[in-house]
């Protein structure tokens, strides 16, 4: 019980510093650098740029409805974790833009003991004009990955993505975030207008920042624990699988298998290695005439053999 709540615990910390560090995204590269990211906070920070209606009202706004319906609808963890985030972020946010931190991060009205963040504001120029969204939109991407994994989310579209997946799982979510980012990158052409005349370039870096963001947030959730399978069939099962235990370290699966043309009784052998192991494994397999095998790649594994191996001598 005491593990759980200290995991609790942690994981409400996780996704608090997550939204801190959201939260000074925006003060230091997205702001200065007039683009808008994407999905909800991106019209909000399109309407922040025209109308000077801070980022921070219209993600409180937005996501507390939506946060209530995930409460009441789907998972009330996932809810009250989202929202943890949503308002850390939105009064940060809110902090930064009225003034009681002057790009730094405030422990008092004074300006005494804080952080200033001017000395880190990032603002294009011409040489280096995409790095404020190629940079910016990585560090979203893993932001939102690792909110994912906590069960929580950075809200707005995420949000509306799980309910409609939960109500309508056969629909294509990926169809309603395009079409909210495309809007995001539209009204940007009209939105940064400078002196009357649009501009492409905001256009541009908003494309690019969703391109990043979607990507980097790809390898957190699919995983960093990348590994290699390989299924070898072969007469010399016992054999192999020693070698890769003694030599690689790994355990195997053997799976009795029929090959269909000669009805030659044969064994499907079943191993997943590191990817720096596969020539070890490659020699292994060559030693045996009449045994192949196909690689295919591993996103994630999830246990190791030390642990199967220290279950076992526990049982």
């Amino acid at each position: 019980m005491e593990r759980a709540f200290k995991r609790k615990i942690f994981e409400y910390l996780v996704i608090v510093f997550l939204s801190f560090c959201m939260a000074i995204i925006y003060e230091v590269l997205i702001f200065p650098n007039a683009f808008a990211p994407a999905g909800i906070n991106g019209l909000a920070t399109i309407v922040q740029h025209v109308f000077g209606f801070s980022v921070g009202y219209m993600s409180i706004i937005i996501n507390i409805p939506l946060v209530i319906i995930a409460f009441f609808g789907d998972n009330k963890d996932f809810a009250i974790k989202t929202l943890c985030y949503v308002l850390v972020f939105s009064l940060l946010t809110l902090v930064l833009k009225n003034g009681e931190i002057v790009g730094g991060v405030a422990v008092n009205g004074d300006g005494e003991g804080f952080i200033n963040l001017k000395n880190f504001v990032y603002k294009n120029d011409t040489v280096s004009i995409v790095l404020a969204p190629i940079v910016s939109g990585a560090l979203n991407g893993l932001i939102y990955g690792f909110s994912i994994r906590h069960n929580s989310c950075t809200g707005g579209t995420d949000v509306i993505a799980r309910l409609v997946k939960k109500k309508r799982p056969e629909l294509n979510i990926m169809w309603l975030t395009f079409a909210l980012n495309s809007a995001v990158a539209v009204l940007s052409y009209f939105a940064y207008a400078k002196g009357g005349k649009f501009d492409l370039q905001p256009v541009i870096l908003c494309i690019i920042y969703c391109f990043v963001s979607s990507k980097m947030g790809d390898v957190v959730l699919k995983g960093y624990k990348t590994a290699l399978k390989f299924e070898v069939v072969t007469s010399n099962p016992e054999e192999i699988s020693t070698e890769i235990i003694q030599k690689l370290k790994h355990s195997a699966t053997v799976v009795h298998a029929q090959g269909m043309y000669t009805h030659e009784e044969k064994s499907l052998l079943i191993c997943v290695i590191n990817k720096h192991q596969i020539v070890d494994f490659e020699n292994i397999i060559k030693k045996y005439p009449g045994t192949f095998a196909y690689i295919s790649a591993v996103n994630e594994t999830v246990g190791n053999f030390k642990t199967i191996k220290n279950s076992k001598k526990e049982k």
